[in-house]
């Protein structure tokens, strides 16, 4: 039986009282709490050992690589080697201004012509198919962006394209 108290606030009565403990554990849902004080350094090597014996995520070598994935990692790449190049000439041109070191775009190409062909391919090719291939698969990023070439048979059919026109014009640039 359950009485009414007050203002619709509600309270068993002597005979609806259930002995909660004897059901729980007829339910088996009392258990033993334990709790244990332990010092920061102390959890720090438990969650430590917890991590050790964690699976590590597969990340890449569970996906086969595919065109997409590639040109994306290059994209970024190329772009951070482009950046980091021009940092580096731009701080170059700073520090030798300030410091008075006679350093100008006549210098530089002095210094270039007098290395040997190799060299002067090598650096060329390093310098052109980076700069070709990031200006490219930009445009094919900007065409995604008007909403062309969005299908898979679009994006495979760009790549390719970038992929061609990086080789031809890269070499154009280092031979010419």
């Amino acid at each position: 039986m359950i009485s009414r108290i007050g203002l619709g606030l509600v309270r068993p009565t002597s005979r609806s009282i259930v002995n909660t403990s004897r059901l729980a554990s007829r339910c088996g849902a009392m258990r033993g709490i334990s709790t244990v004080k332990a010092s920061h350094e102390q959890e720090q090597e438990v969650l430590v050992a917890q991590r050790k014996n964690r699976p590590t995520s597969p990340h890449l070598t569970i996906y086969e690589p595919q065109l997409t994935m590639i040109m994306s990692s290059l994209h970024r790449i190329s772009g951070v080697f482009m950046a980091a190049g021009f940092y580096a000439l731009t701080c170059g041109y700073a520090a030798t201004s300030i410091l008075n070191i006679p350093f100008d775009a006549a210098t530089l190409v002095g210094a270039f012509a007098g290395l040997p062909v190799a060299v002067k391919i090598a650096a060329k090719s390093a310098m052109a198919y980076p700069f070709v291939f990031h200006a490219f698969n930009g445009v094919r990023h900007l065409i995604w962006d008007f909403g062309k070439e969005l299908t898979i048979k679009g994006v495979y059919r760009t790549g390719y394209a970038v992929s061609a026109l990086t080789v031809i014009i890269g070499t154009y640039l280092t031979f010419f």
